[in-house]
């Protein structure tokens, strides 16, 4: 998992410990954190591999299916699931100092 950039192994780190912390999330309906937890682990990973770390977060974590908690998205744990995955993309841009690949010049 070495990058040689300190920057984006915190950040492979938190995303490990967000997606381990937040296993099981698809039988916790009760529980909107946890979705918000695994939204923003999972809107890390795009924002990475988007960036060039693709093999970096395939070696920290596996991948999540998005269909599974996509079909949610009208619930309230899935609204969550979405405001964290668009949160952890967008942070993670922010403090790379990185942009979506589809807004680049």
């Amino acid at each position: 998992m070495s990058s040689a950039d300190p920057l984006i192994e915190r950040l492979l780190a938190l995303l490990k410990e967000l997606t381990e912390d937040s296993e099981g999330y698809l039988e916790r309906q009760d529980d909107p954190q946890l979705w918000y937890n695994r939204g923003y682990a999972n809107g890390m990973a795009d924002a990475l591999r988007q960036i060039g770390y693709g093999s970096q977060v395939d070696a920290a974590v596996e991948s999540d299916c998005y269909d599974a908690a996509r079909d949610q998205s009208h619930l309230p744990w899935g609204k969550a699931y979405e405001h964290g995955r668009e949160m952890g993309a967008k942070e993670t841009y922010e403090i790379t100092g990185s942009q979506p690949a589809s807004e680049k010049p």
